[in-house]
C-alpha cells in the first residue's frame, strides 16, 4: 500500500467530509450509449451464460443498449481499490471495506439517482447505507449482500460445525484427525475482523463491540489469534477457483467462504454445505460505483439501472448465493425459488457485521493501514 493510500485511510473521516463538500456534480441527462462498458467485479457477479446458459444477465443488456460488457475480476477489496486508482474502468462492484476509500480517494463520482428509474425498488435498508452515502450524496447503487459463511465438507462433519473455533483453534475434527493443514483463511486484511468477531464471543472480557473498531488491546488479541491460526492454515485464499480445487483435491475441509463457492461445489455434486456459526458472521454489501473519469458513463448508468431489475437481481442471487438488493426479486424467480431469499439470509441483515474500512477516529482505534501491514506479516509467518 502506498503512503498516499495510508494517509487517505488514516484521515478517512476528514477526507470523506471534504470529498462530499467538493463532490463533482453528477450527470443531469443521458445521451447516446458509447457502445462499451468496462466493469471490475467479484467472481461470479457478471455472468453471460458461459458457465451455465441459465445464468446470463449480460447478453440481453448488450442487445438492448449496444453496450459491449467487458469484465475484470478481482479477488480482494484492496485489488479493486488499486485497479480503480489506476483508471481505465467505468464501474466497480465494491464492498463496504473499499467503497468509502474510493470516495475519499476521489476515484468515484456521485450518481444521479433520478437517472436510474429502478432506484425506487431498492431495499430501504440499503438506499442510504453509510458505505455508499456521504452527507446525503449517493456514490453508487446497491448490488447484492450476504454473509461470509463457514464452508465445510459434510463427510467430515456429519452435522454442521457450530463455531468459528473450527478454523481458529487447534482441535480434532469429527473424523478424529487434527484440523492442522485442513482449514483455510481469507487473505485480505479485513479478515482480522473475522478473528475479532470470534473473540467478541470467545473472550467477552476484551469488550469488543465492533470488529472493525479495535483498540490496541483488542487488536493485539486478534493478531495473537491469527498468528496461532497460521500453523493450522493450508492456504490463505482469495481465488475462488483455487479454493474450490483445494476442497476437492487437497484435503481442505473447512474455511471461511462466500456462498458462491458453496453453490458451485454443490452443483458439481461435492459433499459441501455451509453455516453461519453461533458467533455470527462478517459480510458484504456491495455497491456498483461509477469511476470519476468513466469513459462510458451512459452505458454505466444504463447498467446500474439494468442491474436493479428484479429478474437480474433474482438470477444473480440464485447463482451467487447472495441476497438481492431489490426485495421484489424474491418472488416469482424460477432460479431463486420461493424460499431462495430466506435461505440466503434476507432476514439476517441485522446479524451481519458488514465489511467497512477500519478508521482511527482520533487515535482511539487501530487504522486500516496497520491492518494491512500486520496481516501481510501474519500470512508470512511473522
Amino acid at each position: 500500500m502506498s503512503a498516499s493510500h495510508t494517509a487517505v485511510i488514516s484521515l478517512l473521516g476528514a477526507a470523506l467530509a471534504a470529498t462530499a463538500a467538493q463532490a463533482a456534480e453528477p450527470l443531469k441527462t443521458l445521451g447516446q450509449p458509447e457502445g462499451r462498458l468496462d466493469i471490475i467485479a467479484w467472481p461470479g457477479y457478471i455472468e453471460r451464460g458461459d458457465t451455465d446458459p441459465q445464468y446470463d444477465w449480460v447478453t440481453a443488456f448488450e442487445k438492448s443498449t449496444g453496450c459491449q460488457v467487458n469484465v475484470k475480476t478481482a479477488g480482494t477489496s484492496d485489488e479493486m481499490v488499486s485497479l480503480m486508482s489506476k483508471g481505465g474502468y467505468d464501474l466497480v462492484t465494491a464492498s463496504g471495506d473499499a467503497s468509502l476509500r474510493l470516495v475519499a480517494g476521489k476515484h468515484v463520482q456521485p450518481v444521479n439517482i433520478t437517472l436510474i428509474p429502478s432506484w425506487n425498488s431498492v431495499d430501504d435498508r440499503l438506499k442510504n447505507a453509510p458505505w455508499h452515502t456521504v452527507d446525503g450524496v449517493h456514490y453508487g447503487t446497491p448490488y447484492q449482500w450476504g454473509p461470509n459463511v463457514l464452508m465445510y465438507n459434510t463427510k467430515i462433519f456429519p452435522s454442521a460445525p457450530t463455531s468459528w473455533a473450527t478454523v481458529f483453534e487447534a482441535q480434532n475434527l469429527p473424523d478424529g484427525k487434527p484440523n492442522k493443514g485442513r482449514v483455510q483463511a481469507y487473505d485480505g486484511p479485513i479478515y482480522i475482523a473475522d478473528a475479532a468477531l470470534y473473540l467478541k464471543s470467545a473472550k467477552p472480557e476484551l469488550g469488543i463491540a465492533d470488529p472493525y473498531l479495535l483498540d490496541q488491546k483488542q487488536y493485539a488479541a486478534a493478531l495473537a489469534l491469527l498468528r496461532q491460526q497460521h500453523s493450522l492454515i493450508h492456504r490463505y485464499w482469495h481465488d475462488v477457483t483455487v479454493q474450490m480445487n483445494d476442497f476437492k483435491n487437497e484435503g481442505v475441509v473447512a474455511s471461511s467462504a462466500w456462498p458462491y463457492q458453496v453453490n458451485a461445489l454443490k452443483a458439481e455434486g461435492q459433499p459441501i454445505a455451509s453455516v453461519v456459526p453461533k458467533e455470527g458472521a462478517t459480510g458484504w454489501a456491495d455497491t456498483t460505483m461509477l469511476h470519476a473519469n468513466a469513459r462510458h458513463p451512459v452505458c454505466a448508468y444504463k447498467w446500474m439501472d439494468w442491474s436493479l431489475q428484479p429478474k437480474v437481481q433474482g438470477d444473480l442471487a440464485a447463482w451467487f448465493g447472495s441476497v438481492p438488493a431489490v426485495p421484489a426479486a424474491c418472488t416469482g424467480n424460477a432460479l431463486l425459488g420461493a424460499e431462495g431469499c430466506k435461505t440466503n439470509g434476507f432476514d439476517n441483515f441485522e446479524k451481519i457485521a458488514f465489511w467497512k474500512t477500519p478508521q482511527a477516529e482520533g487515535g482511539k482505534y487501530v487504522p486500516y493501514s496497520r491492518w494491512t501491514q500486520d496481516y501481510i506479516s501474519i500470512m508470512g509467518g511473522r
